[in-house]
C-alpha cells in the first residue's frame, strides 16, 4: 500500500466536518422536527403539535397523525409507519438526524428505527442549524400559509397541510434544488399557461397545461 501511495495507517484524529456528512449521505439521509400551532376551539386557544419528516435530497415532506400532546406511545407508532417496509417514508434510508426532545425515547423510537436499519443521529444542544433544512420548512410552511389563518380543529389543520405539501412538492419552486418537485405532467413549452390555486386562492402558481 505504501508502494502505491496508500497509508495503512490513517490519522484517526483528523475527522469530517458536519457539511462533509450531509454530502456524503445525500441521498440516504432523512430530518424530522416537530413545531406548535394555535387551535382556536370553543373560543379557546388549544396547542397543538405537529410531527414531520423531510427527506433531504428531494425535500419531501410527510406528515405523522396529529396528536395534540404527543406522548412515548404515539412515537412509537409513527416509527412503526415511517418504517414499514412496503411503503414507509423512511424505506432504504440510513440515517434519521433530530434534536434532543425527550419525546425521541431511546426504548421506543430509537430502538425501531434501527431494527430497521436506520441510525438515529442526536444533535447536540442547541444547535437548529444543524437541521437547516426542516427549520426552514417550519418557517415556510408558517410563514406561507398557517399565519395567514385561524383553525378550529386538527381536521381543518390537516387538509391545509395536505394542501401545502401538495403546492410544495409539486408547484412551488425551490431555489437551492434549480427544479420544481416532481411536476405531476409532461411540461410542453408551447402549452397555455394557467393559474394553480389551492385553499381558495391563498396559495397560487403558474404552470403550462399538460402535454
Amino acid at each position: 500500500m505504501i508502494e502505491n501511495g496508500y497509508d495503512p495507517e490513517p490519522d484517526l484524529t483528523v475527522r469530517s466536518t458536519w457539511h462533509e456528512f450531509i454530502q456524503s449521505h445525500w441521498d440516504v439521509l432523512a430530518s424530522c422536527d416537530f413545531f406548535t400551532i394555535e387551535l382556536l376551539v370553543s373560543h379557546k386557544l388549544v396547542r397543538c403539535t405537529v410531527f414531520f419528516v423531510m427527506e433531504i435530497a428531494t425535500r419531501k415532506v410527510f406528515f405523522a397523525p396529529i396528536k395534540l400532546q404527543p406522548d412515548g406511545a404515539y412515537m412509537k407508532q409513527v416509527a412503526k409507519i415511517l418504517t414499514d417496509l412496503e411503503d414507509g417514508f423512511l424505506h432504504e434510508k440510513r440515517y434519521l438526524i433530530h434534536d434532543r426532545d425527550p419525546l425521541y425515547t431511546t426504548e421506543g423510537f430509537h430502538e425501531i428505527l434501527k431494527s430497521s436499519g436506520i441510525e438515529p443521529v442526536k444533535l447536540p444542544a442547541r444547535s437548529p442549524d444543524l437541521n437547516c433544512y426542516v427549520e426552514r420548512y417550519v418557517k415556510s410552511v408558517k410563514s406561507e400559509r398557517l399565519d395567514y389563518l385561524i383553525l378550529s380543529s386538527v381536521t381543518q389543520l390537516e387538509y391545509v397541510l395536505e394542501q401545502y405539501c401538495e403546492y410544495y412538492h409539486h408547484e412551488r419552486i425551490h431555489q437551492s434544488l434549480g427544479r420544481i418537485i416532481e411536476p405531476k405532467h409532461t411540461i410542453e413549452e408551447t402549452a397555455k399557461i394557467v393559474c394553480i390555486e389551492r385553499l381558495g386562492g391563498l396559495l397560487k402558481s403558474y404552470h403550462r397545461l399538460a402535454a
